[in-house]
């Protein structure tokens, strides 16, 4: 089991490709730009990637996913219905951030909390983890103890929420209630900058740890 990051945009957002070691089928994590850059890391990663996969519905995390699909003709998978008003509104949202034009997105499978996704022998479980945006998902590997988590939380830190949609109070029942409980030994990779593990964070994260909270 692999991933490699590959940090897209002037947002330096982290895109990932993560992959079975036994059948090298793959996915693709949150393509929010640069798709040549993606095309050429997966084929010299040598894999076979079988889908998409969207945390949520901000253009630096989805503004390269329609090409990138069309490119290796594969469905994009999430987010959660309720960002839906965000992939509506990219024509908007590339304006307002300076990125070139973007279309309106529809994926070809909304996620809801529960849904579970093969890529190859692996299984990604999909947690529902409003408070950034409503519609926001994370995605788990329980066995590989690894965690997409988009911009939920991040090392040190945690996701706005003072775009339309956002939710404190949401937020941080999603990373204390859904994403603390998985054990601290997960490792994460965040939307934006180094990775960490629900343990150091709950240990030291300024907005959510332990101390924080009693």
């Amino acid at each position: 089991m692999g991933d490699r990051i590959v940090p897209v945009t002037a947002f330096a957002q982290n895109c990932s490709i993560l992959w079975c070691d036994a059948t090298r089928e793959a996915a693709v994590v949150d393509p929010g730009g640069d798709v040549d850059t993606l095309l050429a890391t997966i084929d010299a990663l040598d894999v076979k990637v079988t889908r998409v996969l969207l945390t949520h519905g901000h253009l630096d995390h989805v503004g390269a996913a329609a090409a990138l699909a069309t490119a290796l003709d594969v469905p994009i998978l999430g987010p959660h219905r309720a960002d839906e008003y965000w992939l509506t509104g990219l024509p908007q949202q590339a304006e307002m951030f300076g990125f070139p034009p973007a279309e309106a997105l529809t994926p070809d499978r909304w996620l809801e909390e529960g849904d579970r996704i093969r890529v190859g022998e692996r299984t990604l479980d999909v947690l529902h983890c409003p408070g950034h945006t409503p519609g926001h998902v994370v995605f788990v590997d329980r066995e590989a103890a690894r965690a997409w988590v988009g911009d939920v939380l991040f090392a040190g830190s945690v996701g706005r929420t003072d775009f339309p949609g956002g939710n404190q109070d949401d937020l941080v029942a999603s990373i204390r209630g859904k994403l603390f409980p998985l054990g601290d030994d997960i490792g994460f990779v965040p939307g934006h900058g180094p990775e960490s593990t629900f343990g150091d964070e709950r240990r030291h994260n300024p907005f959510v740890a332990d101390k924080r909270f009693g």
